[in-house]
């Protein structure tokens, strides 16, 4: 298959990793078992602590795997832009090291692009425990979110996102710690470019406990940055999106 090749396009598979030696031969298998076949998966290594490379090093077999080992700790932001850098694909797909996606993830999602004349898509996922099992959790989603309805709630999950880089131009993340994916999904939309979704299940998220996404007075503090900080609304339109944000929030956790 030819990577500019309109029919069968290559995917750059961006992969940031940190101490995950314990899941990443999860992630890198899924994508290994994915029935689209032309794809490159770039793992940048954030400088981890534990074995995470050793996992990663018996993969390197497959031509398509990249490991690129960054030489102090910077973050996902960092770590996800230097494999973009790295990345020669027309399309661009994004999978953390503790998720996973099922097999024809790649094959649906490039279908749904292609026919809608789609720049920027996702699709909705289950959740899954530690050890992999099933926590009877599936997060739907939209058929389309514009800049407006993303402020007021990420429904975007970033294993799920795939993006033509040749339609949408620079893709790049915001260097900071946290948040820096949903930063990417505003600056996309308010460039004009929507989301939309796929409404089936192909990927999998892995619930970590005492994750950052877990602690949900960090994540409020993050979106009042996103608002004020990255996207430098008013303090009135900040105040309006941070209320939307804390009622939707407190719905979902009621609904559980």
């Amino acid at each position: 298959m030819n990577m500019h090749n309109d029919v069968w396009p290559l995917i750059s598979i961006i992969t940031p990793s940190y101490n995950s030696k314990n899941y990443i031969s999860d992630a890198i298998r899924s994508v290994q078992a994915q029935t689209y076949t032309n794809w490159e998966m770039i793992i940048t290594d954030d400088c981890s602590a534990d074995n995470t490379v050793a996992a990663v090093q018996p993969f390197l077999e497959d031509e398509r795997m990249k490991l690129i080992q960054l030489s102090e700790n910077s973050g996902p932001g960092v770590a996800r832009n230097t494999s973009i850098e790295a990345a020669n694909g027309c399309y661009l797909a994004f999978l953390d090291a503790d998720d996973q996606w099922l097999p024809e993830k790649l094959e649906k999602q490039l279908q749904f692009m292609q026919e809608g004349q789609i720049a920027f898509s996702f699709t909705s996922y289950q959740k899954v425990k530690k050890d992999g099992t099933d926590t009877g959790t599936i997060v739907t989603v939209p058929e389309r979110v514009e800049y407006e309805q993303l402020l007021k709630q990420n429904v975007i999950g970033c294993l799920t996102v795939m993006l033509d880089r040749e339609r949408v131009g620079e893709v790049k993340m915001n260097p900071m710690r946290t948040r820096q994916d949903f930063a990417l999904w505003l600056s996309l939309c308010r460039r004009g470019w929507p989301a939309y979704g796929l409404q089936e299940v192909l990927a999998k998220y892995r619930v970590v406990e005492h994750s950052i996404s877990s602690n949900k007075i960090a994540m409020a503090k993050n979106n009042w940055r996103m608002y004020r900080d990255i996207e430098q609304l008013s303090l009135p339109r900040s105040l309006w999106y941070f209320f939307h944000y804390v009622y939707r929030s407190m719905r979902k956790y009621l609904e559980k």
